[in-house]
């Protein structure tokens, strides 16, 4: 749907301390697959109300909740397929 990248990831955090603690978790996990990836480019952890990790063909936003009602980006993307995922490692024992 855009050349942009070919998955958007969109969450949120309800505070400033979340959603910089989910976007290092994103990181800390994707550096720890066997490709391990690390990000292209990222910006706004520094205020940590919109992060945006690019990793290429993977687009991973983490905005506070109210940025992300705001912003609404899941309308801009409504024609897009939603693709379901289930993490690889069951991580609610650690």
């Amino acid at each position: 749907m855009t050349s942009i990248a070919d998955y958007f990831v969109i969450t949120a955090g309800a505070n400033h301390r979340q959603v910089r603690a989910i976007s290092e978790h994103i990181e800390d996990c994707l550096k720890g697959t066997a490709h391990n990836q690390k990000p292209i480019r990222r910006e706004g952890m520094e205020d940590a109300r919109w992060v945006l990790l690019d990793y290429g063909d993977l687009l991973v936003h983490v905005l506070l909740e109210e940025e992300r009602a705001h912003y609404n980006l899941e309308r801009l993307w409504a024609d897009a397929p939603l693709v379901s995922w289930e993490p690889d490692i069951d991580r609610t024992s650690t």
